[in-house]
């Protein structure tokens, strides 16, 4: 078979690669320059791959049998339209990669909360030694996943709407929507289109599959289609089949209503933010419906440490470890950061602020921190209220302040990013804000 890869990112590049295993004759077409693909082109010739880059041109059509589409190439690009004008497959790298799979699937859409809730449930079933392993939108390609890993091991996939848009028979053991609100319009043209992108994630399901769902979202519950699938629901309100919230217990009825049990109270989540309660519950209803036990759920979520950008070890340099929390965006995530050393902390803050009273961390920064580096919009602010108790420096941009805090570090201590701020006066996310902060570490000399 002739196939063809549109895109040669991460997963186009995966896709790539195991159709080539597979014994097909496989063509790339990547519409950026060649310049940032020098060791992927040499991978491509050494395993007989042909390729294109710096645009989209007649070849990725011509000989084709299926186009195999990465995410985010928007359906309107031309290359996608001559395709279906000619009317080739198009599916998607998680499509193409699945008819390969045969472990259970946890697949998780939504759109927010998705890399948290998947590496929650993948943490999950670890620490209750069941193998689990976390990929899709999260970084590892399903692609990359087929003849590597045992067939008995969990794949806990987060699924984006682009991956979902292209998917023809791909069916998850359990589904799981955490949310639904406008994002992505540019892509899928209206909030409708967009929600039928979600919703794919369960419309290949039958009776022996589960679909989760939050019951407290409208727009995941309002106008969905008929599921092959049982349904359970995680909510903050009392649900007759799922998760739910009543008074501060987390409290399971699954698999029917009369089987309740409290796996936990809330204020025992390692996780901060009614978002993470939310999250937690999802995971903990598709931990049960492996029949996980609610000990090891429990554990597991008060022992959970988060994902990139929280409290994430970069480097240690010079004796001195340096933590991104760049996702610690208010007051209550930075006091969770800040309650978690017990050693000297040099702490970066700031950004843009959200009426933030630091008199709530107090406490913590006279125990724990040694030094405050402020940054962003609301550096005077910080300085101004921590100024009198202890040294505080301001600093114009992030890698001045990287630089003022190793200068202030000496060994044994941690240089820990927790803005406790919004990152929208510096950066076009939080994400974004980890990775700058990120890269001046591991560049320090």
């Amino acid at each position: 078979m002739n196939i063809t890869v549109i895109g040669a990112g991460k997963s186009g590049k995966a896709a790539a690669f195991l159709a080539k295993r597979n014994g097909n004759n496989v063509f790339v077409s990547e519409s950026n320059n060649a310049e940032k693909y020098k060791d992927l082109i040499i991978q491509f010739e050494k395993n007989g791959i042909e390729y294109e880059f710096g645009g989209n041109t007649e070849k990725a059509t011509e000989n084709a049998d299926l186009i195999i589409t990465s995410p985010g190439v928007l359906p309107t690009t031309a290359v996608i339209v001559s395709a279906e004008e000619k009317n080739i497959e198009i599916i998607s790298e998680l499509e193409y990669a699945y008819q390969f799979i045969n472990n259970p699937i946890i697949a998780i859409t939504g759109t927010n909360g998705k890399t948290t809730t998947t590496a929650l449930i993948t943490y999950v079933f670890n620490h209750s030694g069941r193998k689990a392993i976390a990929a899709g939108n999260i970084g590892t390609p399903l692609s990359d996943l087929v003849g590597n890993v045992d067939d008995d091991t969990v794949i806990v996939a987060e699924l984006s709407s682009f991956q979902l848009d292209r998917i023809k028979t791909f069916r998850p053991d359990i589904a799981i929507i955490l949310n639904i609100t406008p994002d992505h319009l540019y892509y899928h043209g209206t909030f409708e289109s967009y929600q039928q992108a979600k919703w794919k994630i369960f419309s290949n399901q039958s009776e022996k599959d589960l679909l989760i769902l939050n019951r407290d979202n409208a727009a995941t519950m309002g106008g969905m289609p008929h599921t092959g699938g049982n349904i359970a629901y995680f909510s903050m309100s009392d649900t007759q089949i799922g998760v739910f919230k009543r008074g501060s217990e987390m409290v399971v009825r699954y698999p029917s209503k009369e089987n309740e049990e409290v796996i936990m109270l809330f204020e025992e989540l390692s996780l901060p933010g009614v978002h993470n309660a939310y999250n937690s519950m999802a995971a903990a209803l598709a931990a049960r419906a492996f029949e996980i036990r609610n000990e090891d759920i429990r554990d597991s979520l008060m022992s959970f440490k988060g994902v990139e950008h929280r409290l994430e070890f970069v480097r240690t340099y010079n004796g001195v470890d340096y933590i991104n929390d760049s996702k610690a965006t208010n007051i209550n995530a930075t006091w969770y950061a800040l309650a978690s050393y017990n050693r000297p902390i040099i702490w970066i803050a700031g950004g843009r602020g959200d009426n933030n009273d630091y008199s709530e961390l107090d406490d913590l920064v006279e125990k724990n921190v040694k030094a405050i580096i402020c940054i962003g919009e609301e550096a005077d602010n910080i300085f101004s209220h921590y100024c009198s108790k202890l040294r505080c420096i301001r600093a114009s941009e992030l890698q001045d302040a990287v630089w003022e805090a190793y200068k202030q570090a000496n060994d044994g201590d941690i240089v820990l990013f927790t803005p406790a701020c919004k990152s929208f006066d510096m950066f076009m996310n939080f994400e974004h804000r980890g990775q700058v902060f990120k890269e001046i570490v591991n560049n320090l000399r």
